[in-house]
């Protein structure tokens, strides 16, 4: 599975490419502000075309450049319901399902937005990737009431084979943020 991820915009939010490999259909998740030249770069360096964006959650530094994107390349955004209102263009309800060959499992976690979601994979390789967007963080969480809600989605992805791609910042295990993560002390969440 090829995984390519940039931070963009004046918060540095990821965004991300997934692909089954390299030379075929991607999905590009949470296209944010500023995304367009370092995104273009990366699609032309694996030959990639974009067959659709999802994003974790509708706040402008994860979703600006959305539209754009959907009209160039002709495909929607993906996202939650509850988050259409915080977004300006044309979006279709994110479920689970299949995108660009890739299987992708959609948990809703409302908090950082009543829209958030995290996205997960199966890899190829037999690892697991979670996508969480604003909700959880390498070290830290998105708002300190949701670290409740975390213990079910901690619960449903493996320590050590589960890579999480935050929002912003670097990539982290769960395994690494259940017995390390201060904001999650105390919630059943930790180790």
């Amino acid at each position: 599975m090829l995984v390519v991820g940039f931070g963009s915009g004046p918060l540095q939010a990821n965004c991300y490419l997934l692909a089954a490999a390299a030379g075929g259909p991607c999905v590009v998740v949470d296209p944010g502000q500023e995304v367009a030249a370092p995104l273009a770069a990366a699609l032309a360096e694996h030959r990639l075309v974009p067959a659709a964006l999802l994003a974790t959650h509708g706040h402008p530094d994860h979703v600006a450049s959305a539209a754009a994107l959907s009209a160039d390349h002709g495909v929607p955004l993906h996202l939650h319901p509850a988050d259409a209102e915080l977004y300006d263009g044309d979006s279709v309800p994110l479920e689970p399902g299949e995108f660009a060959g890739l299987a992708v499992d959609v948990r809703h976690v409302p908090g950082h937005t009543p829209g958030s979601v995290v996205l997960g994979l199966a890899t190829p390789e037999g690892g697991r990737l979670a996508l969480t967007g604003d909700t959880l963080f390498a070290g830290s969480v998105g708002r300190g009431d949701v670290a409740e809600a975390l213990r079910d989605l901690l619960a449903a992805f493996p320590d050590d084979e589960t890579v999480v791609l935050p929002g912003h910042g670097p990539a982290t295990t769960i395994g690494r943020e259940r017995a390390g993560n201060p904001f999650l002390a105390g919630t059943g969440a930790c180790g």
